[in-house]
């Protein structure tokens, strides 16, 4: 069992940044691809980021240059820099973790996390 928990979520201005964590408890994940994807209200669930057991990046077109993935297999840790940030990124992000060792990080997904808010105001 594999426990993900995101932070880091909240409100910010356009132009401003934040910086996502998906904390992995119960299993070292440092082999396991993941991924970030995000739900805006009365939106379905879309792809934002994913990163491979060694470190290989995925972004969608809307994000490329202004997010960047990255994990700290040390803390089984992996983060969402998110800069020059946009009202359309305004979103419930949540992080999953690929069911099979060394993917992607595209899937399939064994576990999600619960998701953290991000706000950004114009």
């Amino acid at each position: 069992q594999v426990q993900l928990v995101e932070s880091g979520g909240g409100l910010v201005q356009a132009g401003g940044s934040l910086r996502l964590s998906c904390a992995a408890s119960g299993r070292t994940v440092s082999s396991y691809g993941m991924g970030w994807f995000r739900r805006a209200p009365g939106k379905e669930r879309e792809f934002v980021a994913a990163i491979t057991g060694g470190g290989s990046t995925y972004y969608a077109d809307s994000v490329k240059g202004r997010l960047t993935i990255s994990r700290d297999n040390a803390k089984n840790t992996v983060y969402l820099q998110m800069n020059n940030l946009k009202p359309e990124d305004t979103a419930v992000y949540y992080c999953a973790v690929d069911r099979d060792p060394w993917g992607s990080g595209h899937g399939p997904y064994g576990y999600w996390g619960q998701g953290t808010q991000v706000t950004v105001s114009s």
